[in-house]
């Protein structure tokens, strides 16, 4: 499938705005470490900083274009990339909302953004005071003092500070007098990505899982720990472990079944798995269940990694556990033939 707007073979490279003080020849760089940083007052001198800062929910396909931009900038001036984002989601704080759902957690987004060769992530922790600081302060006092960057890499759109009154254009006015440089992302780039963001949102909701996964550039996934269900569905040759998400920010997919691989240490399993109110059963309350192929382990109160592949359908109510059963085995082989 090739969804409209950005995908795996987009080729987004361009040309960005630029107002930069200095530049050195550069070095590769033939391995890359992540480190972390979760304390903005003890950071690292770092070397000659390419610094882009976001949310980075999901690490699509998109994202992956202005890494690499930021990765490239680097190279050119023997420097290191440096990504800054937030914990919580700025919105929940400036919004007050509890309904934010995040494509990625906060371990999550680190576990992906150390695979593609970042040197460094800062997690800034966002508070109130965080958020009510002048756009110059936060210039001034948290990025030139804190991250020291050579360049900073930003889109034509970032509002930063209280009211969100700094933009890139102040950042490009105090870029002489405090020594770093601004390089902006274009706006249809950033177009691409932000459509990019809410089309794997809703099609993650509508059970849309092969077009999430294509823009997200990887299989969409979950951490789960399994807890104790009716088991019902071993007494129809089906056994299920009950899945409860601990995250509650964690976007579920929508209703329905599908194709599966589970990660269980350091195992990869196939399977099938169903989200909704089973109809067919009681239909009282939602659950996340998955039937995991050829496997009789034990595995109550055990954390796993959800894949999920393929949308197998929605779900539905059957007449009888018989149906349901001859249903099932329909299932099992259109999942199997499907994760070949």
């Amino acid at each position: 499938m090739q969804p409209g707007g950005i995908n795996g073979t987009s080729d987004h490279s361009f040309e960005i705005r630029t107002c930069i003080p200095h530049c050195q020849k550069f070095e590769l760089k033939e391995e890359f470490t992540l480190q972390l940083h979760h304390n903005i007052s003890k950071l690292p001198a770092f070397r000659n900083a390419v610094v882009t800062i976001g949310t980075f929910d999901g690490v699509h396909t998109g994202h992956k274009h202005i890494l690499n931009q930021q990765k490239s900038e680097a190279q050119r001036i023997s420097g290191e990339t440096v990504i800054i984002t937030f914990h919580p989601h700025p919105r929940k704080i400036v919004s007050h909302t509890h309904e934010v759902q995040l494509l990625n957690t906060l371990e999550e987004k680190i576990e992906i953004l150390s695979k593609e060769g970042i040197d460094h992530l800062v997690v800034v922790p966002f508070t109130e005071a965080f958020a009510e600081q002048t756009a110059e302060s936060y210039i001034k006092n948290f990025l030139v003092r804190n991250i020291h960057p050579h360049t900073i890499i930003i889109g034509y759109d970032h509002r930063f500070g209280k009211d969100r009154a700094g933009n890139y254009l102040m950042l490009e006015k105090y870029a002489a007098e405090l020594g770093f440089g601004v390089k902006e992302i274009p706006e249809k780039v950033l177009n691409e990505i932000a459509v990019s963001s809410t089309r794997i949102r809703k099609a993650i909701k509508e059970g849309d899982i092969e077009s999430a996964n294509a823009l997200l550039g990887y299989d969409y996934f979950f951490e789960a720990n399994v807890v104790a269900g009716n088991k019902l569905g071993r007494t129809i040759g089906y056994p299920t472990a009950n899945l409860h998400v601990e995250n509650p920010e964690k976007l579920i997919p929508g209703n329905g079944v599908y194709a599966v691989e589970i990660k269980i240490g350091e195992q990869f399993f196939k399977g099938m798995m169903n989200i909704g109110f089973r109809p067919t059963v009681d239909g009282s309350k939602m659950v996340i269940e998955v039937n995991i192929f050829d496997f009789d382990r034990d595995i109550y109160h055990t954390g796993l990694r959800v894949h999920v592949k393929y949308f197998l359908r929605p779900e539905q109510k059957f007449n009888g556990l018989d149906a349901l059963k001859i249903q099932l085995g329909k299932d099992r082989l259109e999942a199997l033939a499907k994760l070949k």
